[in-house]
């Protein structure tokens, strides 16, 4: 089980991705499936569908968090496509792995097949997948057609993106988990002035939250038009 507490490419998990930071929405039925999988409740294959900002690698990094040590490992294959198939050696089998942005691999014939690996490994050895991609499996051109087939036959969840009112809840759900405080007239600031994307949005916040901490303020509009202000 050595093998599952690695995270190849300097991928740790952030502290803060976790179920209790995930902002449900409309996504509770996700949200309890993956709760019974990271908790062990469930054995199975999980493909997470949604578009960007959707919340697919937050609860990705929550089910390793979940998890536990030695019981989970996740690999963002985006940026592990530029090493090459061999980062997924030694991982699979009874423990949960979470394949990030499985459309970056898809349609190459080597990594297909360390996929199809996994795939077997796991269910061998009554282990979990959990797979996260825009498109759901269905709509993903595979070079290995048996690959294609058996992640078609994944529990398949698709996510739902926020909308304006739960991005705000998000963020309040992110701020106050850190001790701060948002009043209603920044968020709608946040809202109006940046993409509403909740990567965006978290990026903001993290930069902000820094800023306040030096400058021993509180976040509000002014206090953002300022650190804008001096990044330009």
């Amino acid at each position: 089980m050595e093998a599952m507490r690695q995270l190849p490419l300097g991928m740790r998990l952030p502290d803060r991705a976790n179920f209790a930071s995930f902002e449900v929405g409309a996504n509770q039925a996700a949200l309890q499936q993956l709760r019974a999988l990271a908790s062990g409740a469930t054995r199975e294959v999980v493909w997470l569908a949604g578009p960007a900002g959707s919340g697919k690698s937050h609860l990705l990094h929550a089910v390793c968090a979940a998890a536990g040590p030695g019981r989970a490992s996740y690999v963002a294959l985006g940026e592990a496509r530029a090493v090459g198939p061999g980062v997924l050696e030694g991982r699979g089998g009874r423990g949960i792995l979470c394949l990030d942005e499985l459309a970056a691999v898809a349609g190459r014939l080597e990594w297909e097949a360390e996929l199809f690996r996994l795939w077997l490994a796991a269910e061998e050895h009554a282990g979990s997948l959990v797979v996260a991609a825009r498109e759901p499996p269905a709509l993903l051109a595979f070079a290995l057609a048996d690959l294609g087939s058996r992640l078609a036959a994944a529990n398949v969840l698709q996510l739902r993106p926020l909308d304006a009112a739960g991005q705000r809840d998000a963020l309040r759900l992110r701020a106050g988990m850190r001790g701060l405080e948002l009043p209603d007239e920044t968020l709608q600031y946040l809202q109006s002035r940046f993409p509403r994307d909740m990567q965006t949005l978290y990026q903001l916040l993290d930069t902000l939250d820094t800023a306040a901490l030096e400058a021993q303020r509180r976040i509000t509009v002014p206090f953002i038009r300022d650190v804008l202000a001096a990044r330009c």
